[in-house]
């Protein structure tokens, strides 16, 4: 009995290995597939900028964030504020793209290309469309652009900047607070966060493609005559349009105080991607680390976000 019962186990265990060895090539293989068609770990990003954040638009994945929250004056990025407004009044009916305004001589001496920093070089008492004032705001960052859309659409830009207030409250810019539409310095009072930034590039581009299209993808700008009677011709100001691959839009910003900043997207294979970098040295230093985020976020496109580790330097999200 002991040994039948032996020599039944010996056979149960032989039937067993023989299982093994017919079952394992196949599932050895099956693991090979399965090593093979998972996501590869996203490499960490690594950057000494101290305000910068990355956001998937399509998903609502945020891939890169430090010192978003962090509240600091936009410069000139504040004109995509004063954009979206005006935009959402063309879209309203309330205001027309051929409706023209007349540049104020008060306006002009304010803003003109001696005493105004960034200029699409109106003239004054001279008349001029929305629609070439739209471009001139986004395509060269002009300030007295900024001014006349302002005073020709409700009579003053303390009035307008009332008006910039209201809408950022209504999308969500909690953080946010506008004093100019310009972005120029003013003591202190326009603040923003790069997450209401990127907040604010999403509604400008979900809410009105169209303008998105139409206005912040301009490669140069012509308006004005020079002294010697020849266009004055202006080429966007965006850092990475043209050079980086998908990337079509939104706005500069620079002031001694901000340093040298930018708020840009770009889209490749249908997927979108919208950052801020802030407070960089130089325009130099501003476009590599534009450039380099917008790489890394694309390359990370077979990552899962969700297991990400965080990155040096910042934190990985999942959602916002």
């Amino acid at each position: 009995m002991a040994r039948g019962r032996a020599r039944s186990k010996g056979s149960l265990a032989a039937l067993a290995l023989l299982s093994l060895a017919l079952a394992g090539p196949a599932a050895f293989a099956n693991d090979t597939r399965a090593a093979k068609t998972a996501p590869a770990a996203r490499s960490p990003y690594v950057t000494q900028a101290p305000i910068v954040m990355l956001k998937d638009m399509d998903s609502g994945a945020i891939l890169f964030s430090r010192g978003a929250e962090k509240r600091f004056p936009p410069a000139s990025m504040a004109k995509v504020m004063t954009a979206y407004v005006v935009l959402d009044l063309i879209e309203s009916g309330e205001l027309a793209r051929d409706r023209q305004f007349t540049v104020g001589e008060a306006t002009w001496k304010k803003w003109n290309s001696s005493t105004g920093g960034s200029t699409m070089f109106l003239a004054p008492n001279e008349k001029v469309s929305v629609d070439d004032l739209l471009k001139g705001l986004i395509t060269v960052s002009g300030n007295d652009a900024a001014a006349v859309l302002a005073v020709g659409i409700d009579g003053s830009e303390a009035a307008f900047v009332k008006r910039m207030n209201v809408v950022a409250g209504k999308i969500g810019m909690t953080s946010s607070r506008f004093g100019t539409p310009s972005g120029w310095p003013d003591g202190g009072i326009t603040q923003v966060s790069a997450a209401d930034l990127v907040l604010l590039a999403d509604r400008l581009i979900s809410d009105h493609p169209a303008g998105y299209a139409r206005y912040f993808s301009i490669p140069r700008f012509q308006h004005g005559k020079s002294p010697e009677g020849k266009p004055i011709i202006q080429p966007n100001r965006n850092p990475i349009l043209g050079r980086f691959a998908g990337a079509d839009g939104l706005k500069t910003g620079h002031t001694s105080e901000a340093g040298y900043c930018f708020l840009g997207s770009a889209k490749r294979d249908g997927r979108r991607l919208v950052l801020v970098v802030a407070g960089m040295k130089s325009e130099k230093a501003r476009r590599e680390e534009a450039e380099r985020l917008m790489e890394w976020g694309f390359g990370a496109a077979g990552a899962s976000v969700a297991n990400a580790k965080p990155p040096k330097g910042g934190t990985a999200a999942t959602r916002r």
